[in-house]
């Protein structure tokens, strides 16, 4: 099985995001900190296509989980 290490410039651009550094810093910026009993899919701010891959990816830990994971704990700080 092979897998793929995604980083958080492919997450922006899977999630048809803004993806250079300083996109992804004011991302951050502008939605944190998010609350802690609030699911990452469930946050306000994603469409509904955005959610639902946030959510099928990390349910079936998935190899983008890993950066998915980083942006929640960027998020939550």
């Amino acid at each position: 099985m092979e897998t793929h290490s995604h980083g958080m410039t492919s997450l922006f651009d899977q999630l048809g995001l803004p993806s250079s550094e300083a996109d992804i810093q004011r991302f951050i910026a502008e939605h944190h900190p998010l609350g802690a009993e609030m699911k990452l899919w469930d946050a306000p701010f994603w469409s509904e296509s955005q959610a639902k891959f946030l959510r099928d990816q990390l349910k079936a830990d998935a190899d983008w989980a890993v950066v998915i994971d980083t942006l929640d704990t960027s998020l939550r700080q």
